[in-house]
């Protein structure tokens, strides 16, 4: 049983990159809203120890077994457990987990008034207060300016364009998410400090900073995956993106343009058609609904179009199961979701790893929430690799030339972050 207690006071950044140097594992989910909760999750109590094609059947029993805080990823490769006729034999330089879940020692929930801290013992706290007293990261380390390479030429990407035009134009799939990755070798950053210029650029409201030892994931995601609240699942698919105005005219015009913008609602449509499909596996008869289609929303660098759709469960409904029948989430594929993850894996070069996946937590009463991990650099400290994918929707209606362009609008967050 964990002991829970208020203090009148809110982590500062500078403070959470200094605890978080005391510490193997760390999760900071961060809102960046004042109404909304964030999170710091630190030290392992307990870790979850996946085994192979039973990683949602583990995680079942790990989270029943702790009836605790568990924070943690499922990376997009999961996908082969889900439907075993797909499989991953892209380059995988970052050599991340599939999977990786722990229960912390500590939990602090973060309003903009205090600090909730749950721990287990009085030695977890006290040694917390005091890393917390240090107040100032022991770490000098300063990122190096990163040149990025592509690991796909213009000219390549225009070509596997096409071969998906041609899928389409088969019937073989209606839509597919097609990603590509820039990377940097003998890269040497200082993570916390990139994430907090990753955070300043996007402000994005599924912002999170995680630390697995040597390995990071420093994300500035937008979407969430799915969420659950007692019996209610929502989530909420993103597809139509357009860059934010230079002034508040021409901002004004391209949210309207987007809004009704054919191409990018038929991607958004054909996205949640399939979203629903996913959840009636777990939903009460009669109870998946779109309570929002085609909405407008606008961040730091871009706007998002986003659609809100949500069902109920029964309470016999494992949480676990709603994820593992909906993963990966299709706005990151596409549809016929199966064919087009077997196309993707055709056309893509880089094995996606936690990029499309999910990073989020279950609470002790099992409901849960995790985003979608999309605008977000990965490292891997130990190779000094570092390395970012984006990608959008294809359809019959889209030119390789506006795609690969809103590839590049996508990936200016985590380029501006390192240089």
């Amino acid at each position: 049983m964990r002991t829970t207690e208020i203090f009148t006071h809110t982590l500062t950044l500078t403070e959470i990159e200094s605890i978080s140097e005391n510490y193997e594992q760390v999760v900071f989910l961060n809102s960046n809203n004042d109404k909304s909760i964030s999170y710091v999750a630190l030290g392992k109590k307990a870790e979850f120890q996946p085994k192979e094609n039973q990683v949602f059947d583990g995680l079942k029993q790990f989270v029943d077994e702790h009836q605790d805080w568990v924070f943690g990823y499922l990376g997009y490769d999961l996908k082969n457990e889900v439907e075993p006729s797909l499989s991953s034999k892209n380059k995988d330089k970052l050599e991340f987990e599939t999977a990786h879940f722990f229960v912390p020692e500590i939990v602090c929930e973060l309003s903009p008034d205090f600090t909730k801290l749950h721990f287990h013992k009085t030695e977890e706290k006290e040694q917390f207060l005091s890393f917390l007293g240090l107040n100032k990261p022991k770490t000098s380390k300063k990122s190096r300016k990163i040149t990025f390479s592509q690991r796909m030429s213009k000219d390549n990407y225009a070509q596997r364009f096409e071969a998906i035009k041609e899928h389409i134009q088969q019937g073989d799939i209606y839509e597919m998410n097609f990603c590509h990755e820039f990377f940097a070798e003998n890269a040497e950053i200082n993570p916390f400090e990139t994430y907090t210029k990753l955070n300043e650029l996007t402000n994005a409201p599924f912002s999170t900073f995680y630390k697995n030892s040597e390995k990071y994931i420093l994300c500035g995601s937008p979407e969430r995956y799915s969420k659950k609240e007692g019996d209610k699942i929502i989530t909420q698919p993103i597809k139509g993106t357009a860059k934010r105005g230079k002034t508040k005219e021409e901002d004004e015009q391209i949210k309207l343009e987007l809004s009704q913008n054919e191409k990018e609602r038929s991607e958004n449509i054909m996205i949640v058609d399939l979203v629903r499909n996913d959840l009636s596996k777990t939903a009460k008869r009669a109870s998946v609904k779109v309570e929002e289609l085609c909405k407008v929303y606008s961040f730091e660098t871009v706007h998002q179009m986003i659609s809100t759709v949500t069902s109920e469960i029964d309470k016999t409904t494992h949480p676990v199961e709603v994820l593992r029948t909906t993963f990966p989430m299709g706005s990151m594929t596409g549809a016929p979701k199966v064919e087009a993850m077997k196309i993707i894996e055709e056309l893509e070069t880089t094995k996606r790893g936690v990029y499309s996946g999910a990073i989020g937590y279950f609470k002790p009463n099992q409901d849960f929430d995790f985003n979608v991990v999309i605008r977000s650099l990965l490292y891997n400290e130990k190779m000094k690799y570092l390395s970012f994918m984006v990608g959008g929707a294809i359809t019959n209606k889209a030119n390789a030339e506006d795609e690969y362009n809103e590839t590049l609008l996508k990936a200016e967050a985590m380029i501006m972050s390192l240089s």
